[in-house]
């Protein structure tokens, strides 16, 4: 007969079970260390949502004059007893630098007259963290043809430590188009055929919102759809002829890529049918802006989708 163990007892042994795993585990982690010394963190200074990380977020998609607004924030376990200047300013070197290691696309580096933000010294205060400032930009000065990239940096910061990760707004406009605002109606029938000859109503519908279509690359855009709220695209890719003052658009594809489609596979939904153009995509630059596209996806029933952006 195996007799009861104490309660006692066994809260000792529990005890110490966690001790050992606890202290193995910071073993590993910190070698030679046996605690951690969170008092030795840098005071770090940041832009919060920048970075390569962040880069799509970067996107100028906004017509005509625009203002960028952004935050310089300071990272560090408690926060200052004294002021922290911070300068903040256009670096045209980052632009070169991002090019050779990425040359899919050329950009070129904002003209000194399409924005407005010379160098600044900001001052974070005493006992806070985190500024705002304004960069005014003006798209009607740039090459509708042609990509540019406006480089924001943190400069420096002395007294503290310059993010690596987050020190550097890669603002960018990508010489495409079709990029910008658009007017999205979205459309869903629960009988997975759509309207029908018979013109059936959807089921669901969102009307006159407001969508933007993202740029890729000069030949590639990106919008939703409104299905099921996952954040799923539509990858179009086209390509693009000039002779004079015409442009021409051929070859047009679209299509969900593997990404989005795991988010779906994710929520127990699978594209029965892939994306089309239910009418066809601009021909040249005096077609109307419009894209309308549809597609079958679904759990254990079929759901027909149109998505409209003009």
């Amino acid at each position: 007969m195996i007799k009861k163990m104490k309660t006692k007892n066994l809260n000792k042994i529990i005890a110490a079970a966690i001790l050992a795993l606890s202290t193995l585990s910071l073993s590993s982690c910190l070698k030679d260390s046996s605690f951690i010394d969170l008092s030795t963190t840098p005071n770090v200074v940041d832009m919060p949502m920048s970075g390569p990380a962040f880069f799509g977020n970067d996107a100028i998609v906004a017509a005509g004059i625009d203002t960028l607004k952004f935050a310089v924030e300071l990272s560090s376990p408690n926060t200052l007893s004294s002021p922290l200047s911070v300068t903040v300013g256009v670096d045209n070197t980052i632009v070169t630098s991002y090019d050779a290691a990425n040359p899919s696309i050329n950009y070129l580096p904002f003209p000194s007259n399409s924005y407005t933000f010379p160098d600044v010294t900001i001052t974070i205060p005493a006992g806070q963290r985190v500024v705002y400032l304004n960069c005014v930009i003006n798209r009607n000065m740039l090459s509708p043809s042609s990509s540019y990239m406006l480089a924001m940096s943190i400069k420096s910061a002395p007294g503290a430590t310059i993010s690596g990760n987050f020190g550097v707004h890669y603002y960018h406009v990508i010489g495409n188009d079709f990029a910008g605002s658009y007017t999205w109606d979205y459309r869903r029938w629960q009988n997975g055929t759509g309207p029908g000859a018979t013109n059936i109503p959807p089921d669901i519908t969102g009307l006159g919102q407001s969508g933007t279509i993202y740029p890729i690359s000069p030949t590639e855009i990106q919008m939703l759809t409104g299905y099921n709220g996952t954040g799923v695209n539509y990858d179009i890719t086209f390509t693009r002829s000039v002779s004079g003052s015409t442009v021409t658009y051929s070859n047009w594809s679209v299509q969900f890529l593997p990404g989005d489609l795991a988010k779906w596979s994710a929520a127990g939904i699978s594209n029965m049918v892939p994306p089309k153009f239910t009418v066809p995509p601009p021909a040249t630059n005096a077609s109307p802006k419009v894209f309308e596209m549809n597609y079958v996806s679904g759990g254990a029933s079929a759901r027909y989708i149109d998505d409209t952006y003009h």
